[in-house]
């Protein structure tokens, strides 16, 4: 099968979060399959762009409105993914340092929806799949079906929308609507929901199959969904979840280029150890406490904002019982809070602002306990990157991560399990942990075990093309 995924963010080329991950990893491993996998995404200014060689695929022009823009599509010349990488460049609109948060965020995605659709419709072929992921690329799902000017070339093509968080939606105005190329005005009802062009929305009724990244957050998503749960309720009969995997060639403690000290599940106890004292010299911690880190975004989603009480709680009741260390950046207030700790807390705890790949890694390597206290979770990848570093998982029961992690209350748990999202609910289990790691034979079992789960995207990735073949049955 031919497939195209469209997506905002890819890793190594420009990541935001666990989307691009995903958008990855996915397609190389569909690629490793036999499959011709493809993807396509804006062309930002970052260091990928001028760190590999590029070829001009096409050239064309669109509208916005009134607005024509003429733009570029380069592709990868050395297949460096592992896949087909395309890259669509409209200068002005997409040619930033930035993925998102800008002002104008509406129109750069709409005019990168558009340019993927006019090139795709100067192809001489169709492709057997479109696979679009989140609200950026939502609105292609209903412009290949219902615009006069793309539909009669596109329309017979199977579509999948990937909801990797339903949080954000792509809001637009009806002022915006003359963006879209000319469609039958009967058909606007599929773009709105509660008085506006919502794409996530139009997606989900317009797409011939919509997944989830996990199963629980299927199910979450039908009472929350930020204002969709009806919606996703009404849609259920077409909606599923399939649990993300990891890349587990990148992740991989055995050959991370990112690690001084490798390692494996066998020799996990000193590799970890050396990982670990290496950290703490750089943060100036202590290597004989447990080690709890947070990576990630700094947001209410994560729950970021109440790790600043709760790692007071511990380190004020328990100065000598623990070091944290937190990766992450987000909301200013947040970011304050954690950095301010660092003056109170020296030698116990250090926070560093900001997003840094290699430091991720070698906390992964380095920690004992990952904690991810979240609030909203629709899949999760870094607790299945700690456990692939052997690094205990500290989870919500929420999507997927009461997905990915069992507590050591239950049978055959490896991980700890807490239900809310509280300073209360981090501080008990944080106590929790401290007792693990005082057991040093049962800490050892957890590490090897969490290092022998399977996590990759072998499953994930047989799921999706089941689901594809189905769709290409079903086609008209």
């Amino acid at each position: 099968m031919e497939i195209i995924h469209i997506s905002a963010e890819c890793y190594p080329v420009a990541k935001a979060g666990g989307l691009g991950d995903v958008v990855g990893a996915l397609p190389k491993y569909q690629a490793n399959a036999g499959h011709y996998s493809k993807v396509v995404m804006p062309m930002y200014e970052t260091k990928f762009l001028h760190q590999n060689e590029f070829v001009e695929d096409f050239k064309g022009n669109i509208f916005l409105g009134n607005w024509q823009l003429p733009y570029t599509v380069i592709k990868e010349k050395n297949n460096t993914l592992g896949f087909d990488l395309y890259l669509v460049d409209i200068k002005g609109l997409l040619d930033r340092t930035g993925i998102y948060n800008y002002d104008d965020d509406t129109e750069r995605f709409m005019a990168f929806q558009l340019a993927v659709l006019d090139w795709m419709h100067h192809w001489q072929h169709n492709a057997d799949i479109v696979h679009c992921h989140d609200h950026h690329t939502a609105l292609i799902p209903f412009m290949m079906q219902h615009c006069y000017s793309i539909k009669n070339k596109l329309s017979s093509i199977p579509t999948v929308l990937t909801i990797h968080n339903a949080q954000y939606q792509g809001w637009m105005s009806w002022n915006k609507n003359h963006y879209l190329p000319q469609y039958d005005t009967w058909k606007a009802g599929l773009l709105e929901w509660n008085n506006l062009i919502n794409p996530l929305a139009c997606g989900v009724k317009c797409a011939w199959q919509v997944t989830t990244v996990s199963h629980s957050y299927m199910q979450e998503l039908t009472w929350n969904s930020n204002g969709l749960e009806k919606l996703f309720e009404y849609e259920k009969g077409k909606c599923i979840g399939i649990l993300n995997g990891i890349d587990t060639e990148v992740w991989n403690p055995k050959t991370d280029s990112f690690l001084t000290h490798h390692y494996n599940a066998k020799s996990v106890v000193v590799g970890k150890q050396r990982a670990k004292e290496e950290l703490c010299k750089t943060y100036q911690l202590d290597a004989q406490k447990p080690l709890f880190v947070f990576i990630g975004r700094l947001v209410g989603e994560k729950a970021a904002d109440i790790l600043p009480d709760a790692i007071m709680s511990i380190l004020y009741s328990l100065p000598k019982s623990a070091s944290f260390l937190i990766l992450g950046s987000g909301e200013p207030e947040v970011e304050w809070q954690l950095k301010e700790l660092n003056k109170s807390f020296e030698g116990n705890y250090h926070a560093v602002i900001g997003y840094n790949e290699a430091l991720s890694h070698q906390m992964y390597a380095g920690a004992d306990f990952l904690l991810m206290p979240s609030r909203v979770e629709p899949c999760g990848l870094n607790q299945m990157y700690a456990m692939r570093y052997g690094t205990i998982p500290m989870v919500r029961s929420t999507g997927g991560l009461q997905d990915t992690v069992i507590d050591i209350g239950e049978e055959n748990g490896y991980g700890l399990r807490f239900n809310h999202a509280t300073v209360g609910d981090v501080h008990n289990s944080i106590l929790r942990a401290i007792k693990v790691f005082e057991d040093v034979k049962k800490i050892l079992e957890m590490r090897r075990f969490c290092m022998q789960i399977n996590n990759s995207w072998e499953n994930a990735v047989d799921n999706y093309l089941n689901l594809y073949e189905q769709l290409k049955i079903e086609k008209p």
